[in-house]
């Protein structure tokens, strides 16, 4: 019997460095989408704060903190990334298991607000879209969501079918921007 090998998303595709900055896949662990149901918004933010001490993320927000975070993932849905939900968050919302669904990878250093800036149709300056900020946007051809993380830090993620696109969009923009500079 063939013994099968897990492999991340962007298995011998990264890291890579270009011009000071750095794309690297994050391994976010436990990854899962959480839906309100009808009327249980209120008390599924009240419950995620007191389960993991973290609200349920506005829209185009993240809550909470590298290692455990919500982010805002489209009407009435956060992501719930880097723990397990807790069992009493069922009672307020669907849950749904996402943690083999996702390509996760960080984009940090000087630059990378321009290298995205190629390739997404947002506006990623820093007093515009600032550290927990999120949208659900168009990269380049694909759909993907994008974080600020930090000054120059920027988490992004696709479906995992589409991560060697990922990583090759990512990385010829970083090329490009580094050639410019």
């Amino acid at each position: 019997m063939a013994e099968l090998i897990a492999k991340s998303p962007c298995d011998r595709l990264l890291p890579v460095t270009l011009g000071g900055m750095s794309l690297t896949e994050e391994q976010p662990g436990s990854m899962w989408v959480l839906a309100p149901f009808k009327g249980q918004d209120k008390a599924l933010s009240k419950a995620l704060e007191a389960a993991h001490g973290m609200a349920f993320p506005a829209a185009n927000r993240a809550t909470g903190k590298a290692g455990s975070r919500a982010v805002w993932f489209g009407r009435d849905m956060a992501l719930l990334m880097g723990v397990e939900p807790d069992t009493k968050l069922a009672k307020h919302a669907a849950l749904t298991d996402q943690s083999d669904a996702w390509a996760v990878v960080r984009l940090d250093g000087a630059g990378a607000e321009d290298v995205l800036a190629r390739l997404v149709p947002v506006d990623l300056r820093p007093q515009v879209f600032k550290r927990g900020h999120t949208a659900r946007t168009e990269l380049k051809h694909m759909m993907a969501s994008v974080t600020r993380i930090g000054p120059q830090a920027f988490q992004v993620m696709v479906f995992r079918s589409m991560a060697k696109t990922l990583v090759h969009d990512l990385k010829t923009a970083m090329e490009a921007v580094t050639a410019r500079g």
